[in-house]
């Protein structure tokens, strides 16, 4: 369920930065104020550190390894109608929403003009209507991010180093995860004015699945997982 909250606390361990700021949850991500609601019965009860419910001991740092690979964004999937089924099924499940407007929501939420990303070592290679440009990036530690609603995010940071005037100056990952650990998707969030700024941003958090992932993988994993 969608739930206007507000951002109260941005705690900052390994970069040893504090902000506030007023903030929206979303409906989508549990561990950066909006919740997944792929799993039912018994399991949607525990507070488990995926729907943002930890200690801030078990949040560890990670490597740009844990998201290596080449990435499709969802959102042209979103747009062509791929995810239809899926947005139906939010309408049903939670009853605050009609499918249309699930579908709008996810539309900002998902929007973005990088539709494919490979990611090597240190090296973000961004894929934009037909042209790819490239950058390297330094880890530079997590955001804890606190919420009203009483779950929390975790937000791993990495910084550009060198490369393409195209590429972003900071990019932050959202995965539902706080320790070292590969995944099957995840959230990211682009910007150039910095961190403390871009921690800020939770109307907009591109995901992305292996590009190898055909359409109805991404749908059975949006509503099952």
């Amino acid at each position: 369920m969608s739930v206007t909250s507000k951002l109260i606390q941005i705690a900052l361990f390994s970069c040893a930065l504090t902000a506030s700021a007023g903030a929206q949850t979303h409906d989508h991500d549990h561990a950066h104020g909006h919740s997944h609601d792929h799993a039912h019965g018994a399991e949607d009860n525990k507070k488990t550190a995926a729907k943002g419910y930890f200690e801030d001991t078990d949040v560890k740092d990670r490597s740009l390894s844990d998201w290596e690979g080449d990435w499709q964004s969802i959102y042209p999937l979103l747009q062509n109608g791929s995810l239809d089924s899926v947005m139906a099924h939010k309408a049903e499940q939670k009853k605050d929403k009609t499918a249309d407007e699930y579908k709008q929501y996810y539309k900002a939420g998902y929007k973005t003009n990088i539709d494919r990303m490979v990611i090597k070592d240190d090296t973000f290679t961004f894929h934009q209507n037909g042209k790819s440009y490239s950058a390297q990036y330094k880890y530079d530690g997590y955001k804890i991010l606190t919420y009203e609603a009483g779950n929390r995010g975790v937000r791993y940071l990495f910084t550009k180093q060198q490369g393409e005037a195209q590429a972003p100056g900071f990019i932050q990952f959202s995965d539902h995860v706080i320790a070292p650990k590969k995944v099957s998707h995840f959230h990211i969030y682009f910007g150039n004015d910095g961190h403390e700024k871009l921690s800020e941003e939770l109307h907009n958090w591109p995901t992305y699945f292996p590009s190898s992932w055909k359409s109805k993988t991404i749908v059975h994993d949006l509503m099952f997982h």
